[in-house]
């Protein structure tokens, strides 16, 4: 009853918050339970080669991220003009449908079919940041938008164990149903206790073109800089996707439970990430968003080197984990960054921009690694990544420090 009434006192903004939370917590859940056997469930619908296995993994995965990337400015374009509600309500309804409709497939092409309708229902997330860009007072956007990164990487960090738990007990058919089941329930979570009271359409005819949205910037150097930055970030953090339990393996030399470790280090990042990102969220309100995510290239620097000399398991999950919390000074604080210099009538298109740049690094990235490790070894995609994200860091200081001067 006290849970109830101190709700009943909280500003509507708030009770977004811890709405999309939850929300955000069950769609990252939902989105990453079913990665870690995508290429076994690609292999149980036809006889294939090792070669075929693995092109049809890789265009599985990539395909849902490409066509994201392609399709986000047209959501963003809507939620604009008729409201970012609609649009969650939108994006989590279709998913759970498409999903849903995996566990039926029996042959690898409707299943590639099924993930690129995937794409094209995408937009949770962005949507869900942009109601709360939008509704938040701006002194307290990066403590909001880091507590509601913390939900996604959260879920986005047990998905892989429950998906894991739910493929051994039951089967992976029905774990597409249950993430299926799951994304419905987000959809009527939302359409039940999501408010947009305040919203108010874009009506004026030049902000309905890419080039009216641009003009109606006080600094598109900046914006567009965060772009950039959001991609290599998304690259940085996916290029060593390709070769962590390979990593993982070469230092147990091939002894001991390999799956296992290898999800732990997998997930321990994110473990880090959801435990500080709302602490760095509130820090940028003070100190400033720029010198937050400032600190965040230097201490991710810092630890990507090291990494690609580890000598033991547990040196790695330390390193690991030091990178959770660089992670945690940059997503969050690129988006309150965007949410700061961006009118709040073209808010839903300047996020959706923003995930077709990091839907293309969530491409880019593991092609990175792949290249990388292949030509060289294992320890060099560490430092190819150092390498990427000091890049990253002397683009930001062009693009939006020395912007605001």
């Amino acid at each position: 009853m006290k849970k109830l009434l101190h709700l009943n006192k909280l500003e509507d903004w708030e009770k977004n918050l811890y709405v999309l939370w939850v929300s955000v917590f069950v769609t990252g859940l939902a989105f990453s339970e079913i990665m870690p056997f995508m290429s076994l469930y690609v292999d149980t619908l036809g006889d294939f080669t090792k070669s075929q296995l693995n092109l049809y993994s890789g265009a599985v995965f990539a395909i849902t991220y490409l066509i994201t990337a392609i399709i986000s400015p047209f959501w963003g374009k809507l939620s604009d003009t008729h409201g970012r509600k609609i649009m969650i309500l939108r994006a989590s309804f279709g998913m759970a449908i498409v999903i849903g409709l995996m566990s039926c497939v029996t042959n690898v092409w409707q299943l590639f079919a099924l993930r690129f309708i995937q794409g094209i229902f995408g937009g949770y997330v962005s949507n869900a940041n942009a109601i709360i860009a939008t509704t938040a007072p701006r002194e307290k956007s990066g403590r909001a938008l880091g507590t509601l990164m913390a939900g996604l990487t959260g879920g986005s960090l047990l998905g892989p164990l429950l998906g894991g738990a739910l493929a051994s007990m039951f089967s992976y058919r029905m774990t597409f149903l249950i993430t299926g089941i799951l994304l419905f329930i987000v959809f009527i979570f939302s359409w039940l206790f999501v408010t947009e009271k305040n919203f108010k359409p874009t009506t004026a005819k030049k902000l309905q073109k890419a080039s009216g949205v641009i003009a109606a910037l006080k600094s598109p150097q900046m914006i567009f800089g965060m772009f950039i930055t959001t991609l290599i970030i998304q690259a940085s953090n996916n290029s060593i996707t390709p070769i962590i339990s390979l990593y993982v393996r070469e230092l147990m030399h091939n002894n001991g439970n390999v799956t296992l470790v290898s999800g732990i280090i997998a997930a321990v990042p994110g473990l880090a990430t959801m435990l500080v990102a709302p602490r760095f969220g509130a820090l940028g309100d003070r100190i400033g968003t720029e010198r937050v995510l400032t600190i965040g290239f230097i201490l991710a620097i810092c630890f990507f080197i090291p990494t690609a000399f580890v000598t033991n398991i547990w040196q790695l999950g330390i390193l690991r984990f030091l990178i959770g919390i660089s992670n945690a000074t940059m997503i969050p604080q690129v988006q309150t960054l965007l949410t700061k210099n961006t009118p709040p009538e073209i808010t839903g298109r300047i996020f959706s921009w923003n995930q077709s740049f990091q839907s293309f690094g969530n491409v880019i990235g593991p092609m990175i690694g792949a290249f990388i490790s292949g030509l060289f070894d294992y320890s060099a995609v560490f430092l190819s990544t150092a390498l990427l994200v000091a890049i990253n860091f002397v683009l930001f200081r062009i693009n939006v420090v020395n912007a605001k001067k």
